[in-house]
């Protein structure tokens, strides 16, 4: 008899296990009292959107649509794809829900899906936060969405995170710069690596942001879009530099970069950091003026950034800035006999009702005294309480300290509740 195959996770796509939930708490419980302190309202969208979207919004001609992302059909042959990224679904959310007739600032947190050669920070099923901001046109707003993110740093406890800044310009001027862009490249087609060559015809601008080392010396030497940024972006940019500096918030501007997806527009922006190896990139964002349009909504200013979540646990656990949420119990409850068993059921729910924030643990599937402790032992818990048949009949319990030498109790449970208040603090 052949042997069944053994079952695993898809390959890029991981478990996030018990010894590792505590520190995703910690982040997740940061990320939402700073955009709470900021006025933000979270959104929460479908994983799976018509395929369509994504071509829109994106552009067909990109190596996310046509390399990466995860299409099929349903029953219905609608062609459908896990999403490989936030924004288009965020703006299809508000055309279609009517948020975008008034100013909005939202952002949401969940899986992405890309088909890529899974490394260290990068992986196929990847967990994002976005912070979107729609319906404000103004360089205030751009300077908002930098100081939050680098308040987002702050209360982790992260450092060594550098921000870089620049502008693509208007549609027009970028359309321009394009075509200067794709002249100097001509000049230089046999120089260009076999992705380079390929983007010159679909997206010149992606060449500047090769990683090849090979394209190094041509990249610095091709013409700069802040040299042909129209007069608005330009001035919106200075605007954007000024109100930076006068809050204290350091930047470099780095003329090369550029963002990956189509939509974008005048302000890009990431905080990148060498301690995570090739995948540097922390957070990064932009303006995307026109993408509610080109979705078929009314046109709407709009700017936000993601952040992988996965690289700013890895950044997090690196520099040890962050300590897991606790999630030992913090009392153990021991029972022999099944009279003793009814009655710690029903006591650990009144010690639940008095005590919200209580974790506590009842013994399951019986067990002598010592097997028993040595499970409460392994569990964490700092307190054992001790029900048997005579704290039963007396309407007491014993209580005996896990990690100190400290002298078991013996109490009465009418006091049990005031003394776990004054244990536990």
């Amino acid at each position: 008899m052949a042997k069944t195959a053994s079952l695993s996770a898809i390959r890029g796509m991981n478990d996030t296990l018990p010894v590792d939930t505590g520190y995703w708490q910690v982040l997740e419980q940061q990320l939402r009292q700073v955009l709470r302190n900021y006025g933000y309202q979270e959104i929460r969208f479908p994983i799976v959107e018509k395929t369509a979207l994504f071509k829109r919004a994106i552009g067909e001609v990109t190596d996310i649509v046509e390399k990466e992302m995860y299409t099929f059909e349903d029953r219905n042959g609608d062609s459908l794809t896990l999403r490989p990224e936030g924004t288009a679904c965020c703006v299809r959310a508000g055309i279609q829900n009517g948020l975008f007739n008034q100013a909005q600032k939202l952002w949401y947190m969940g899986p992405m899906f890309r088909h890529e050669r899974p490394q260290k920070g990068r992986y196929r099923q990847f967990n994002q936060i976005g912070v979107e901001v729609y319906g404000l046109s103004a360089a205030d707003i751009d300077a908002e969405i930098l100081l939050m993110s680098a308040r987002l740093w702050k209360n982790l406890g992260l450092s060594g995170l550098t921000l870089q800044i620049n502008s693509l310009g208007s549609s027009e001027a970028r359309a321009n710069y394009r075509q200067i862009l794709s002249d100097y490249y001509r000049e230089h087609f046999d120089a260009l690596d076999e992705d380079s060559q390929r983007r010159l015809e679909s997206n010149p601008l992606r060449i500047l942001d090769s990683k090849n080392p090979d394209m190094i010396a041509l990249n610095q030497n091709a013409p700069i879009l802040l040299d042909h940024l129209d007069d608005d972006s330009k001035a919106h940019f200075d605007k954007l530099t000024e109100l930076l500096d006068n809050a204290g918030l350091v930047y470099e501007i780095n003329p090369r970069l550029v963002r990956g997806l189509d939509y974008y527009n005048r302000t890009v922006f990431e905080w990148v950091t060498d301690q995570l190896g090739a995948q540097g990139t922390v957070c990064a964002g932009g303006r995307y003026d026109s993408l509610v349009e080109q979705i078929g909504g009314k046109a709407t200013p709009a700017i936000g950034f993601a952040c992988g979540m996965e690289r700013l646990l890895a950044l997090l656990q690196a520099q040890s800035s962050i300590d897991p949420i606790d999630a030992h119990p913090q009392v153990y409850l021991i029972s022999m006999g099944d009279v003793a068993a009814k009655a710690a059921l029903a006591l650990a729910e009144q010690l639940r009702d008095a005590l919200p924030e209580l974790a506590i643990m009842t013994h399951m599937g019986g067990g002598s005294f010592k097997s028993q402790f040595k499970k409460a032992d392994k569990s964490g818990a700092r307190f054992a309480l001790v029900l048997g048949e005579d704290e039963v009949a007396k309407q007491q319990v014993t209580l005996k300290f896990l990690r100190s030498d400290d002298p078991q109790q013996t109490l009465e449970q009418v006091d049990l509740v005031a003394s776990l208040k004054g244990l536990l603090g």
